[in-house]
């Protein structure tokens, strides 16, 4: 749950409101391009899970001269297994990581160090604003998957790296693939030209089934155990409204041009109570408002994010407008009569065309820098999370800055042994946030 830590040094960075109202200025200076396709661009990957060796193959096969140079990840035996499958790979040639395998909790360091030009950074998310923090700092373009932060702290040093990223001219992606979707695109672009005149109140939804769990291995530590088991530990991933329900919110985001400023919502864990279920709900509902006031003029979104089996299930986003609704996943808006007046067209694969975009920026001085929005929408969905482990009202001012700190590992890498900062009980498991009771401001 979150807990304050006494660690204060992640912590110094931005305070204020204008930190939102300022996120999406981009700095005029572009620098670090390639030229065109033939110059060979170096890659390193930073999390060797099935996405990271996912963004890696697609990243081969749409940049032209790329090779991946590095690879790193927590675990020794995971980022061997990857290297050899992708040595097996149909883009082996473009494989030269050959005394650039490395593994521990410091291997990013070791990754970015290693003379590449690109680092994805796709670890669990709690390490992301540390990790591109230190990429930024050593001059490297990065593409980072959602969500980048799990607290507000994490998110006010997004924020500020990415100050240093623009003044370098570096570019960054965010893994929010949906905006490079063309039925997107188009669906979000007639709704935004009023094609159900004044968007009146949304719908997001990630309703499924409990991923994966990775049972405790005898001899582990506690630290080797919750990183493996990261999904359901909140320093790690964040409860999965911020590590799955994020896509949903940031459609949502997308078609307001904004962020909701005030949250509530309730939440729980109603079965998932096992041994390897750590400490994390099974379902949330938040009510999201677009504007200043509670009671005001606002457009208000409602968000339901559930890991129950048997139950009504559905991932997508919707929009209702005076004159009419859209279901944005599908592309298509309909009049209040039910009639079908918009049709968005996409074909192929939207992270393709997502790498595709960023390794052009790269090589061709475009401007292309998702932070500031990945920051944003992945505050969107911890300030929902705080609102239903609260159970209060809360404002996004009072979330972003926080003094209550989920990822405490600000002085330093941690380590095999080190402390993690939730513990089980005496049978085995993790208490979980109370609402009413539990604080996060």
């Amino acid at each position: 749950m979150d807990t304050p830590t006494t660690q204060n040094n992640r912590r110094n960075f931005i305070k204020t409101s204008g930190a939102v109202a300022g996120a999406t200025a981009f700095a005029p200076r572009i620098s670090g391009a390639f030229a065109g396709a033939s110059e060979e661009v170096k890659v390193g990957l930073v999390g060797c899970g099935g996405k990271g060796t996912s963004d890696i193959r697609q990243i081969l096969s749409v940049g032209g001269s790329v090779k991946l140079w590095a690879m790193g990840d927590a675990i020794e035996n995971n980022v061997q297994n990857k290297y050899k499958a992708m040595q097996a790979d149909r883009n082996k040639a473009k494989v030269e990581c050959e005394g650039r395998v490395f593994s521990g909790l410091d291997s990013y360091r070791k990754v970015i160090d290693s003379g590449v030009d690109i680092v994805f950074l796709v670890t669990s998310p709690g390490f992301r604003p540390v990790h591109f923090d230190y990429a930024v700092k050593q001059g490297k373009h990065v593409f980072m998957q959602k969500p980048c932060a799990v607290d507000g702290r994490g998110v006010r040093m997004l924020l500020e790296s990415n100050k240093i990223a623009k003044e370098k001219g570096l570019k960054v992606g965010v893994g929010f693939q949906r905006r490079h979707d063309q039925k997107y695109i188009d669906c979000i672009k007639a709704l935004q030209d009023g094609a159900i005149g004044d968007i009146v109140s949304m719908r997001s939804y990630w309703d499924g089934r409990t991923p994966w769990t990775r049972p405790r291995k005898e001899g582990q530590t506690e630290m080797e155990y919750q990183i493996q088991n990261w999904y359901y530990f909140n320093w790690l991933c964040g409860d999965h409204i911020v590590e799955q329900h994020i896509h949903n919110l940031d459609v949502c985001n997308w078609l307001m041009g904004s962020y909701p400023q005030i949250a509530q919502g309730k939440g729980g864990c109603e079965v998932r109570n096992g041994p390897d279920t750590g400490e994390t709900f099974d379902h949330h509902q938040v009510e999201f408002v677009y504007g200043p006031k509670w009671d005001g003029p606002s457009v208000r979104m409602h968000s339901s994010c559930r890991h129950i089996s048997g139950c009504f299930g559905s991932v997508s986003e919707h929009a209702h407008g005076s004159k009419g609704y859209a279901i944005i996943n599908s592309g298509r808006i309909y009049d209040n009569d039910g009639k079908e007046i918009f049709r968005g067209q996409g074909q192929g694969s939207s992270e393709i065309r997502h790498k595709t975009a960023f390794i052009d920026a790269i090589r061709n001085n475009k401007e292309f820098n998702e932070c500031d929005n990945g920051a944003l929408s992945s505050m969107t969905s911890i300030f929902g999370r705080m609102a239903t482990y609260s159970g209060k009202l809360l404002k996004l001012d009072d979330c972003l800055n926080t003094k209550v700190d989920v990822f405490p590992y600000d002085n330093g890498d941690p380590k095999w042994d080190s402390v993690p900062p939730v513990a089980p009980d005496k049978n085995g498991r993790y208490k979980r946030p109370v609402p009413g009771v539990t604080k996060v401001i």
